[in-house]
């Protein structure tokens, strides 16, 4: 990353930066002729919180097998897309913040794949799926991991020629140079599946962020230059981290103290690799978007955002504190789901609605939860030409 010294220079990122980020704020508001994306690929990784489509109902993770029915898709597509929301998730409202169509998921063989792929899967886990075999927590009926999406990826790029940035600089370039790498959460899973198993969650923890660096280290290896790396959301605000956990495991936000806890620690040692990625790259720009901070935010101010329900679910069964059974999951026959899902922030008690994904998007994209922000991105990719 470029360090500018002159107030020259300075001066110039800095008119720079906000004149790419009033543009972008104006696409965001949904401008009748919305400029020319900056980019012209988007590659996406991640679990159900980014996943378009790789996963359906029968081969989701278990628990939410009701994804291709309706509710599913309701607010926005009116019909299921095999998102796990009633509408649009974050890497939607990005791409069309960047005036770019909604990613195609990788395992669509028949869609358009000529703005990127998706290859986020849900349920999918940051540390590879047979280890969790090894250790008898198979609960997980979503064999992918990060590893898997990074196989795909990888044979995607080497059907363009792309093995590394020093082999074939040339054909790297031409897939990395307009290409903004997006990895959506992921981590989440790794720690609900290793709940009530003999493995000590501090070994989940270094699993996990060592299988993110090392997907990174790939990338950035192959010439990734603009790269955005979600954290995890505060896990112990989700429906079924309350409706599990005891009632005496509370922070002072109300939500699960320890799953909190533990999704901070897993944020905070992410960014210490990521600061140490910076240095080791400076030719690539890579941003931490903190989803953590940004939902507590919401938790705090929801009359500000037009919440009224911040952990019962929208979808459902069951009525009361959560309107939530384990057993009765969105989609299912017996459940429901309420009139106005913008009014909520959690669809189906891990998931969130499309409302809470727009607000975190814009947190992000035009808000001060990406370090650095997302406009120094665009700045910095509006320079390379």
């Amino acid at each position: 990353m470029a360090i500018f010294t002159s107030p020259t220079s300075q001066t110039i990122l800095t008119v720079t930066s906000i004149l790419i980020l009033f543009t972008f704020n104006s696409l965001y508001a949904k401008a009748t002729n919305p400029p020319p994306s900056i980019f012209k690929t988007i590659y996406a990784f991640g679990d159900s919180y980014t996943d378009t489509g790789n996963t359906q109902s029968e081969t989701g993770p278990s628990g939410f097998m009701f994804v291709s029915k309706l509710p599913y898709g309701r607010t926005f597509f009116h019909h299921p897309t095999n998102r796990y929301s009633d509408g649009r998730l974050v890497i939607d409202f990005v791409a069309q913040s960047l005036s770019m169509p909604f990613l195609a998921p990788y395992l669509n063989q028949k869609a358009d794949k000529s703005h990127g792929m998706n290859f986020a899967v849900g349920g999918s886990t940051a540390i590879i799926h047979s280890f969790f075999v090894r250790n008898n927590m198979t609960t997980n009926i979503t064999p992918q991991s990060l590893q898997t999406q990074l196989g795909w990826f990888n044979e995607y790029l080497e059907s363009n020629g792309c093995k590394d940035s020093t082999t074939t600089a040339k054909e790297c370039g031409a897939v990395f140079n307009e290409a903004l790498i997006w990895v959506g959460e992921i981590g989440a899973n790794d720690y609900a599946y290793s709940l009530g198993s003999s493995v000590p969650r501090t070994q989940i923890q270094q699993l996990a962020i060592n299988s993110v660096t090392g997907f990174l280290q790939t990338l950035l290896k192959k010439g990734a230059k603009h790269i955005v790396v979600q954290g995890l959301p505060p896990t112990g605000c989700l429906t079924l981290s309350m409706y599990l956990a005891p009632k005496d495991d509370r922070d002072d936000t109300g939500c699960v103290g320890s799953a909190n806890k533990q999704a901070y620690s897993h944020n905070t040692a992410l960014q210490a690799k990521l600061n140490i990625f910076r240095q080791k790259y400076p030719q690539s720009v890579i941003v931490y978007a903190d989803y953590y901070n940004a939902y507590l935010s919401v938790t705090k101010n929801a009359n500000k955002y037009g919440f009224q329900e911040l952990y019962k679910v929208c979808c459902g069964y069951g009525g009361g504190e959560y309107n939530f059974n384990l057993f009765d999951a969105c989609g299912s026959p017996s459940s429901s789901s309420c009139a106005d899902p913008s009014q909520y922030v959690n669809w189906d008690g891990v998931h969130l609605t499309e409302a809470m994904y727009q607000v975190m998007a814009d947190a992000f994209v035009n808000g001060t939860y990406c370090h650095p922000r997302f406009g120094y991105l665009l700045s910095k990719k509006s320079q390379s030409g």
